[in-house]
């Protein structure tokens, strides 16, 4: 069984030298027009400049599975005001996306908590839909085939009348979207379960998240649920993908925490080590690639992990 490692958003590394900026729609406003489109403008190459030094960086480090953070282009999907954040950067974007499938980095997003398909309010829908299109556009600027991370969203009235509303709302979506979209477990709920269901109803792959998981189970048992969310896969290109991350604390325990538990991801390696098939699991933690590089630093002491290049290894 093979497993490769990857982290989000940004590298703490290059964060001492450098970072992603922004602009909020107040400030924006308070330049007026044409400053505020300039002060973006800006901002969008500097930050597309970042991006590109992450990935070399990425890369020069033998990290190949990474998510992209969708802050990097400021107010895209603001209701009030649109503009055009591909043709007028698109070398930048073709350098980038060059990066990507010359290394074959494997690239994703994961909208904010706001992104939501099943809401009971229409104009989040439509937010969600402006969300969806935003990462569309991106991975074709990049000229590459990605995915998208969402949970299932609202619970209201009931689990079930919000399920039969997702179904239809993204049955209703444009085929190149539905085809984007992976669905994730959340910690409260949604169990894995719930969502392996919706999954398998609609022809969706499932990232489970054992973190999300172990806050969120009821009696479900992963060695159970693990194969058939695996089997969602079997029409991909990709390998499935796993989330893993660790709580801060016993009383704060779905709060991520700085760094991952060695103890705890053996413990999961050792949980599904039953599956005997390669994937990938994202490290969500706020250590980002400092996590990362301290996690790979306790395997390589234990015998069991043979490390085939940084960031990626077997399991016996």
């Amino acid at each position: 069984m093979k497993i490769r490692l990857g982290y989000v958003a940004i590298s703490l590394t290059l964060n001492e030298i450098d970072h992603y900026q922004t602009i909020t729609w107040t400030r924006f406003q308070e330049l007026g027009k044409k400053e505020g489109e300039k002060k973006l403008d800006a901002i969008i190459h500097h930050n597309l400049d970042y991006l590109e030094r992450i990935l070399n960086y990425n890369f020069q480090n033998e990290i190949y599975f990474y998510r992209m953070s969708q802050s990097m282009i400021p107010l895209t999907t603001h209701p009030d005001y649109s503009y055009d954040y591909i043709s007028k950067y698109q070398k930048q974007w073709n350098r980038i996306g060059k990066i990507i499938k010359r290394n074959k980095i494997r690239i994703d997003m994961h909208p904010n908590q706001f992104c939501v398909l099943n809401s009971l309010n229409p104009d989040v829908i439509e937010q969600t839909r402006k969300e969806l299109y935003f990462c569309l556009n991106i991975y074709n600027a990049l000229n590459i085939s990605s995915k998208v991370i969402l949970h299932v969203g609202s619970s209201l009235p009931n689990k079930e009348e919000a399920l039969e509303r997702f179904k239809s709302n993204f049955l209703a979506l444009p085929s190149e979207i539905r085809n984007m979209i992976l669905l994730e477990n959340d910690d409260k709920i949604y169990t894995a379960l719930d969502v392996l269901n919706l999954c398998e109803e609609l022809n969706i792959p499932m990232v489970l998240d054992y973190h999300h998981y172990l806050c969120n189970h009821g009696k479900e048992k992963i060695e159970k649920l693990l194969p058939r969310i695996f089997d969602t896969w079997k029409d991909e290109k990709e390998i499935p993908k796993i989330h893993f991350s660790s709580p801060k604390s016993i009383k704060e325990k779905r709060t991520h925490s700085f760094y991952i538990s060695y103890l705890g991801f053996s413990k999961f390696l050792k949980v599904i080590s039953f599956i005997q098939q390669d994937f990938d699991i994202m490290l969500e933690c706020k250590g980002k690639d400092e996590a990362l590089f301290r996690l790979i630093r306790q395997l390589k002491e234990s015998s069991k992990y043979q490390f085939i290049n940084h960031t990626t290894f077997f399991l016996e």
